[in-house]
């Protein structure tokens, strides 16, 4: 076989987790997340790559900002357009690598000239979401400037089919899984639901590369993806999401194949990992074989970051025990950070370039970790840390955090008066959101109370998403749905006894924390927006749905007791989707109609029509992909006839009324839960109950629709 040439190599340059649009609104470190993005398209052009293969965490945030979008589409612009030929041939079918209108790579469009072609998958900062399951590449992919691949419609069911691509006689497998839940997806994999296609013919002639976006570290017992759960005939796999950079490849003798994780381009933690030297890399495969060439990123804001004892230092550790002697270590925390300054600024002009003129060192980052406990009962006197920190306000970035104190202790337990354990005030105190996750916070500290109604996991994942996407109406959400969910599980009952209602509090919570661990419990939000002011700025006033204003309720939402919508419903298993959308939209069809009675019925039609929307939605997204299944039936029930209403009724006078009414209240020592009544004209009148309302409750919404062997064939054949 004759020696493989440059014409038979693919060069990639490979890079993750750039999150543009991280702290854009800081006048200091605003613009960070752009410049080193732009830096590292740059170099794809001058390195002359075939394409650039982008981990996910391209944007922070899932809905980016304009400034965000335009600073991403510039750069893709400016280094992937050019009338240089793309050399890559695909040999795959686009149409189950690409979705969307535009199911192609951009380099094979007639109406574009891509030179190089970014291929990406999306990560958990910017993962699809909202009306369309749309994510931020969805935009870059119909614009033409990059080749969204990897999507992952189904959690638990995922199917991954690589990209085919060859250059000469070099064949490139490139496999994507963008992001899914960490738990879920252990789940996934552990229940074999996770299927690898490998090319039907030559397997042994392939080069086979994939990327994720997972945890890579075993943070939670399930919170991670192990590597082992990785098919073995994998060459190489890049590793996205981890933030330190670990650029050099490392063999995994298990699994025999190559683990490289290039980390973010920039820091959006002050932790360890991120002080390590930032990188991307040139990964030139040929045949079977690779090489890996790393690149040091120039125009990332320099780090530095340090750890001392006070105990241990010899000029601070007899003040222990000597009174006011605050000034003294802030004097000396002082000048360790002033040495810190100048080691950052050092380390940056180091790795620019000489023929360049010299710039000035940008403000560098700069984090000190003081351990600040006294051996033998001293005790020393530190100043406030962001006192401190506001010291070097002209000298760095982060001008709040440059210190942080902590003491090393050994985890003591305080009794609440409900005797809930909790950790002690002083340990409480030491926790930093650089080192501590929000979901393990958050289980803890539930784990450590007596929850009655809410449920705990999912009380958990509402934080996540307060904190994580910056979903504002989370909190608010979650709670008003739960506390719906169980009055209505209690309306369903016949009778409950007064003293057993805690135990159905319980009991109801406890199956709906079973429902959200199995992945089968969806929730809604309930808050509808209202339109944005034509007078409104974004930019300048922030999210017009972020505001308080702009939450929109129904009046009369909260006294629907009878509304058939369900705020927590179970998702149905595969292929049952689209049948449930097709048979849930023929029994919201019926409720449209307007109803010939009083005002209250038709109130009761409004409301339930406008919940159809949310309700197509989430079962919409269980299952995209089964785009042929024959609609439902109609509905063969008949409505019921509506009931003439009773005969008025004489009114009682003021005093009997309010007697009866007293003895009723001394007398009653069972809830009862019967049909309320409602008042017409001042008089109690029973609601029937049309055969249109009670055919949300039925379970025929969710029955699937029947199956064909015409359908299956052509889902096969796609």
């Amino acid at each position: 076989m004759p020696a493989l040439t440059a014409a038979d190599t693919i060069r990639i340059l490979v890079a993750t987790d750039s999150h543009v649009g991280y702290n854009e609104r800081d006048h200091i470190r605003g613009d960070d997340s752009w410049k080193s993005f732009h830096e590292v398209m740059c170099l794809a052009k001058e390195r002359d790559v075939d394409m650039v293969l982008l981990a996910g965490d391209l944007f922070h945030d899932n809905k980016p900002s304009r400034k965000s979008m335009y600073q991403v589409i510039r750069s893709l612009r400016m280094n992937t357009l050019g009338e240089k030929p793309c050399e890559l041939e695909i040999l795959s079918d686009m149409s189950e690598n690409f979705q969307g209108a535009f199911n192609h790579v951009n380099y094979e469009d007639p109406d574009i000239n891509i030179s190089i072609p970014v291929f990406s998958i999306h990560g958990n900062h910017d993962d699809p979401s909202g009306e369309g399951h749309f994510a931020a590449l969805d935009l870059l992919q119909a614009s033409g400037l990059v080749n969204y691949f990897g999507r992952t419609p189904e959690s638990d069911n995922i199917q991954i089919k690589p990209v085919l691509l060859q250059k000469g006689v070099t064949k490139l497998a490139l496999y994507g899984m963008s992001n899914v839940r960490d738990e879920r997806l252990f789940r996934t994999f552990r229940d074999g639901k996770v299927r690898f296609f490998q090319p039907g013919t030559q397997k042994q002639d392939w080069f086979n590369l994939m990327t994720v976006h997972q945890n890579h570290h075993s943070y939670t017992e399930t919170g991670f993806l192990p590597e082992h759960f990785l098919p073995d005939f994998l060459d190489l796999v890049v590793w996205g999401h981890e933030h330190e950079c670990l650029i050099d490849p490392k063999f995994n003798p298990e699994m025999n194949f190559h683990v490289m994780q290039p980390g973010s381009s920039v820091a959006t933690s002050l932790m360890p990992g991120e002080a390590v030297a930032k990188h991307v890399a040139i990964l030139s495969v040929t045949g079977r074989d690779f090489k890996v060439e790393p690149i040091r990123l120039k125009t990332v804001r320099p780090f530095a970051m340090k750890e001392i004892v006070l105990s241990g230092e010899k000029e601070v550790k007899h003040l222990a025990k000597k009174d006011d002697h605050r000034a003294e270590v802030t004097r000396y925390l002082t000048k360790v950070v002033d040495e810190l300054i100048e080691q950052a600024k050092e380390e940056w002009r180091a790795i620019q370039d000489d023929d360049e003129p010299e710039e000035e060192a940008p403000k560098p980052l700069i984090r000190l970790r003081v351990e600040y406990s006294a051996p033998n009962g001293g005790k020393f006197d530190c100043e406030n840390p962001q006192r401190f920190s506001n010291k070097f306000v002209e000298k760095v970035a982060n001008t709040n955090d440059v210190v942080q104190f902590y003491r090393k202790k050994a985890a003591a337990m305080r009794r609440k008066p409900n005797g809930a354990e909790m950790p002690e005030e002083s340990l409480l105190a030491q926790l930093s959101l650089d080192s501590v996750r929000i979901e393990k916070l958050v289980r803890e500290y539930l784990e450590a109370q007596n929850l009655t109604i809410l449920p705990q996991n999912s009380f958990g994942d509402a934080v996540s998403q307060f904190v994580d996407k910056d979903d504002t109406h989370a909190m608010k959400t979650f709670v008003q749905d739960s506390l719906k969910d169980q009055i209505k599980h209690l309306m369903g009952l016949d009778q409950a006894e007064e003293d057993g209602l805690e135990a159905l509090f319980d009991q109801h919570r406890t199956k709906m924390e079973e429902l959200f661990a199995k992945g089968e419990l969806k929730r809604r939000r309930r808050a509808k927006i209202k339109p944005k002011p034509d007078i409104w700025d974004s930019d300048r006033d922030g999210n017009w749905s972020d505001q308080p204003g702009a939450l929109m309720y129904s009046d009369n939402e909260v006294m629907l007791d009878g509304d058939d919508d369900v705020d927590a419903i179970i998702a149905p298993p595969k292929g049952r989707g689209k049948a449930a959308a097709s048979k849930k939209t023929a029994a919201t069809t019926k409720k449209a109609a307007p109803a010939k009675g009083g005002r209250g019925k038709k109130k009761v039609v409004e409301e339930d029509s406008e919940d159809q929307d949310d309700e197509m939605l989430i079962v919409d997204d269980e299952d995209e992909n089964e785009l042929f299944i024959q609609p439902p039936k109609p509905a063969s029930r008949k409505p019921a006839p509506r009931k003439a209403s009773p005969p008025k009724r004489a009114t009682a006078p003021r005093g009997s009324a309010r007697a009866a009414t007293s003895t009723t209240a001394r007398s009653q020592a069972k809830l009862n839960f019967s049909q309320p009544k409602s008042q017409v004209n001042g008089h109690a009148k029973k609601m029937q109950i049309s055969g249109d309302e009670i055919s949300d409750d039925d379970d025929d919404a969710f029955e699937p629709a029947p199956s064909t062997a015409g359908g299956r064939s052509t889902r096969s054949k796609r």
